[in-house]
């Protein structure tokens, strides 16, 4: 029988120790998430009905529903996958695969990493002047979901770039000894293998685009329009901006109806999250290494 010493006591004290401080650290960072779902659950929840998901808002936004508002946020959020997704991963393929250790792939990689700093205001006023103004879309879906893009490509293009760079070389290396073309090699060997990992930077991005305000109130999103939207160049509402409406620009709105609001939006978010989740995983499953 091996006697635990003093030092293997001391050892044993100082692990248990910092075991107990992360486990702190993690409640402290779920309490407040726990915190804020139990409050909309339990303040927005009677404002829940289908009447409420699925009819338009009426007595100047103090009663009714938000389906216009809901309508408009997947609208918003699709169109902006669609036009992000494929450009952020387009990027992160020529950054991974194919551009060299030189000044200029240093100043793309400076330029990606700034343009997730920029405050949302600002992107806001660029997709006025450059998506509203210059090329004309107008306000519209099409102007907003654009500037939401944009706000989004740095988190793809970074999710995209690492998932790529796990790949083992020797994937590379066994498809180039058979004869196969570099890209031949990352559209059949690389790109199924990573695609688990892109899928979280589309998980960051459907929740960062769904709850932004700023951006949207300046290029497509309004604050009231009785017709739902037909095509990408209409305007539209959102939940976002809906909830910054009845919150701050109404008076006499109910006391559960802003709390309802902003109960569906994070419920949306969640199930969106929920499916990109759910499809990661059946992915992950497949891969053998």
């Amino acid at each position: 029988m091996f006697e635990a010493t003093a030092v293997n006591r001391r050892n044993q004290r100082i692990q248990r120790l910092f075991g107990i401080l992360f486990l702190l650290m993690t409640a402290l960072l779920i309490a407040p998430v726990l915190l804020i779902l139990t409050m909309l659950v339990v303040k927005g929840g009677p404002a829940i009905s289908i009447d409420f998901l699925f009819t338009h808002p009426t007595h100047g936004m103090t009663a009714g529903g938000i389906f216009p508002a809901l309508l408009g946020t997947v609208w918003l959020v699709a169109v902006a996958l669609l036009i992000s997704v494929p450009l952020g991963v387009a990027a992160a393929i020529y950054l991974s695969e194919y551009a060299g250790n030189n000044w200029f792939t240093r100043v793309i990689n400076l330029a990606v990493i700034n343009l997730a700093g920029v405050p949302s205001i600002v992107h806001a006023l660029f997709g006025v002047g450059a998506f509203v103004l210059f090329f004309r879309f107008g306000t519209s879906i099409l102007a907003a979901s654009l500037t939401l893009a944009i706000m989004a490509l740095p988190v793809v293009i970074v999710a995209t770039r690492e998932s790529l760079q796990a790949v083992p070389l020797a994937f590379r290396e066994a498809c180039w000894n058979m004869g196969a073309t570099r890209w031949q090699t990352i559209r059949r060997v690389v790109l199924p293998n990573a695609v688990s990992g892109i899928l979280t930077g589309v998980i960051l991005e459907v929740s960062r685009t769904a709850g932004e305000t700023a951006p949207i109130m300046f290029t497509g999103a309004v604050f009231f329009t009785p017709f739902l939207p037909q095509g990408i160049f209409d305007q539209t509402m959102a939940l976002s901006l809906h909830l910054f409406v009845v919150s701050t620009q109404v008076p006499g709105v109910p006391d559960d109806l802003p709390y309802g609001v902003a109960l569906v939006l994070v419920a949306l978010v969640l199930l969106m999250n929920s499916l990109s989740i759910a499809f990661r995983m059946h992915l992950r499953g497949k891969k053998k290494w």
